[in-house]
């Protein structure tokens, strides 16, 4: 692989070593282990990615998350690469001038997430707001980096002053050249092994033959058992580059998006075209998750507080389910979830795509609390699809997370729905019935009582919203 345009050699490279413990060993100290689960963001590193015009984007991930050996072929620059003490990145020089890093403990994580949106292709200057500064940089980009000590103002001001990259900048002029393709990787260290199979096909049969084997998109949650809990697998799978699961397909009838798709893509292809989606991907995780972080991920996990499901639920999608021997089958994601953090999915069988009816929705909602506004795992999520005719109610779809041990649709609350106007009264009947749905618990992010509760304001905060907006009630 390729580390700030250097070759460097993999090979030995334990299957489950972190990037970030790698990167380190090389001398590449730049990037730090602050968390070790992807909620500080100290060791984001950049990522040579394909964009859908053939060129390449620098995008940042979680270098502690990723395993080493996933960056076999691949091309990586961290914060070290960007700059030297001699010649400063714009970024490295911007944060300095601002007096953006005390400690500097979190500082290379920043200029690396910094740069990404630096090189983004679309920034342009525009009116300033809140979370986008004149220069048209988006804040989110940062929102998945933590700094403990200096404040964020002046890495605001940092990020907010930064120009455009300048003709002959070489990064710049890089990223008009093709991404790295995936390298088929098969490597064996003290009893372990890590593979990246060449094709669906080969990942099926390995799964097959390997019951034991464990497969990995965006590592978003394995990497956390790795590093946390100690979790070890004599085979890891990566299954994240494959073509066969990297589609978005928009149709007449059916929207497909394969299972290791990043969902900031998704956010990307389908945010416009599916409200509810763009409504729940900002919520979901921080922009460094979210770029490695797949839907296949989020539903083969099965957690009952994963933020993907409730929406999916809503828009009434299903999950294609594949195995070497079994074919394909579709799976009602209605049906798919069985107990806590257990499938109908079979041994061997993989998640080849989500499904998504084409037909979009007269009022949809994604309604999340947790303890922050971004970044954070909810104590209960709401999404809700309704279709009106004339004003009454004639579909309607609610999902809803961190209220049992599965994901689940609230269906007495669809019945309490249906046929009936979308009117104050209406949702105060409804929100009722929604607030005895499930069978919530206390635990450290919210007691039961209080999760109920928070379920029965959801949609009248909905109502509430549309009404107060004309442009949000359907004619």
């Amino acid at each position: 692989m390729t580390v700030n345009g250097r070759p460097r050699p993999l090979a030995g490279t334990p299957p489950h070593a972190s990037a970030l413990d790698w990167l380190r060993g090389l001398g590449l100290t730049g990037a730090k282990e602050g968390c070790a689960e992807g909620e500080c963001g100290a060791c984001a590193v950049l990522l040579a990615t394909p964009t859908p015009d053939g060129g390449t984007s620098l995008t940042p991930v979680n270098a502690c998350l990723l395993p080493a050996l996933a960056l076999d072929g691949q091309e990586v620059v961290t914060a070290e690469g960007l700059g030297s003490p001699d010649d400063l990145h714009p970024v490295q020089e911007e944060l300095a001038a601002a007096g953006g890093s005390q400690c500097g403990y979190c500082t290379p994580g920043f200029v690396c997430s910094m740069a990404a949106e630096f090189y983004r292709p679309d920034r342009a200057p525009q009116d300033a707001t809140a979370e986008h500064g004149p220069n048209g940089f988006d804040l989110h980009a940062i929102g998945g980096n933590l700094c403990r000590c200096t404040g964020y103002r002046p890495i605001r001001d940092a990020a907010f002053a930064l120009g455009m990259p300048q003709p002959g900048d070489p990064l710049r002029e890089r990223l008009d050249a093709p991404a790295p393709e995936a390298v088929a990787t098969d490597e064996e260290v003290a009893g372990a092994r890590f593979v990246r199979p060449a094709s669906l096909d080969e990942a099926l049969v390995l799964l097959r033959d390997e019951p034991a084997a464990v497969p990995v998109a965006g590592c978003t949650d394995w990497g956390v058992e790795v590093n946390l809990r100690g979790a070890r697998a004599p085979i890891v799978v990566a299954i994240d580059r494959l073509a066969e699961l990297r589609a978005v397909e928009v149709g007449d009838d059916v929207i497909r998006v394969g299972a290791a798709v990043a969902l900031s893509d998704v956010e990307r292809s389908l945010g416009e075209r599916v409200p509810l989606l763009g409504q729940l991907l900002p919520q979901f995780a921080s922009r460094l998750i979210r770029n490695r972080a797949t839907l296949g991920g989020n539903l083969g996990t099965a957690s009952p507080i994963g933020d993907a499901a409730p929406a999916l639920l809503a828009l009434g999608a299903e999950v294609v389910l594949v195995s070497a021997d079994g074919g394909e089958r579709a799976v009602d994601l209605a049906d798919y979830f069985t107990g806590y953090r257990t499938t109908v999915r079979r041994p061997g069988e993989l998640i080849r795509e989500v499904r998504i009816p084409a037909s979009g929705h007269s009022i949809t909602a994604f309604h999340k609390v947790s303890k922050r506004r971004f970044d954070d795992i909810s104590s209960v999520a709401v999404a809700v699809a309704l279709d009106l005719e004339d004003g009454i109610i004639a579909r309607a779809r609610i999902g809803l997370g961190g209220v049992a041990a599965t994901p689940l649709r609230a269906y007495a609350t669809e019945r309490a729905l249906i046929g009936r106007p979308w009117d104050a009264d209406t949702a105060r009947a409804a929100s009722a019935v929604l607030e005895g749905e499930g069978t919530p618990m206390s635990d450290h992010r919210a007691g039961a009582a209080y999760r109920a509760r928070m379920l029965g304001t959801a949609l009248l905060a909905l109502h509430a919203g549309a009404a107060s907006d004309p442009a949000e009630v359907p004619a």
